[in-house]
């Protein structure tokens, strides 16, 4: 039977709460334990200046929404946080005070140094980018396994539990083409659950899927932070990030514009430029 002929997956399943590992560091601070710290951040693609000098602090448990137009360098901060892309210039800093791994890009560092950067952090893709020719299992796997090169047996078992919280564990060995969109996406959210990372990146999660699976993705990562998971999203979806967020930062043009508590961002936006984007969003016609 070819992917084509199989029946469309039901995406009803009800999510549950995923709480952080043990591992994943102690519980959050009330805003007195910066986790990341970015430091004039610059990053250009050939002639076209992407990033100029972004400045962002995170707290451990907390959770910080970047809007903004598309283009503007959202998505290219992510990628630097989780060294995916190198940067011109700047500083990136994640953990707490002793236990950080801290790269000057004034220097390019070294590929141990990116991956202990890397280490620190974990990406959930807008287009899942889920491995093709693996099971939902082993996709879940590969990175602990492999890069962490943690236990199979321990590794196995955290991923199954992990899959049952989220109501896929009888997909542990489907392929991702047997799954719906709502499905793929939660999955990619427990791979990355999966590397008990520090600090959590999402890359516009629902932008991909049908509007009436997006309310599952969005549920789950609720969870998330009601668990007390840092992490950084970056989104259009201003209702759910003024539910969500604790803080909010506008980025256009390479820069952040205006950063502050969600609830005032949204409701009541300083910078002019922030405020037109808000209100386009919010009020559409």
């Amino acid at each position: 039977m070819s992917p084509t002929d199989l029946p469309a997956p039901a995406d009803d399943v009800p999510v549950g709460p995923i709480a952080p590992p043990p591992a994943a560091g102690p519980p959050p601070l009330d805003g007195e334990d910066v986790l990341l710290t970015v430091r004039g951040l610059r990053k250009s693609f050939g002639a076209t200046e992407v990033l100029r000098s972004v400045d962002l602090t995170v707290d451990r448990g907390r959770v910080l929404a970047l809007i903004g137009p598309s283009g503007s360098g959202k998505t290219t901060v992510l990628r630097c946080l989780n060294g995916l892309e190198v940067p011109d210039g700047g500083t990136i800093a994640i953990g707490s005070t002793g236990d950080d791994v801290a790269l000057d890009f004034a220097a390019r560092p070294s590929r141990r140094a990116l991956a202990a950067l890397r280490d620190r952090s974990a990406m959930v893709f807008q287009h899942y980018n889920l491995f093709p020719h693996k099971t939902v299992l082993e996709n879940v796997t590969e990175g602990p396994r492999v890069v962490q090169r943690r236990p199979a047996a321990e590794v196995r078992a955290e991923a199954l539990a992990l899959l049952e919280r989220v109501g896929l564990a009888e997909k542990a060995d489907a392929y991702p083409f047997q799954l719906s969109g709502g499905q793929q996406q939660r999955v990619g959210i427990v791979r990355a659950l999966a590397l008990r990372p520090q600090l959590l990146l999402f890359d516009e999660p629902t932008s991909a899927l049908d509007p009436e699976l997006v309310g599952d993705v969005l549920g789950l990562i609720r969870e998330l932070a009601l668990e007390g998971w840092t992490m950084v999203i970056v989104t259009h979806e201003l209702q759910f990030a003024r539910e969500v967020a604790h803080e909010v930062a506008f980025v256009d043009g390479g820069r952040i514009v205006e950063h502050g508590d969600a609830e005032r961002v949204l409701r009541d936006p300083q910078h002019e430029r922030t405020r037109q984007f808000v209100h386009r969003l919010l009020h559409p016609f």
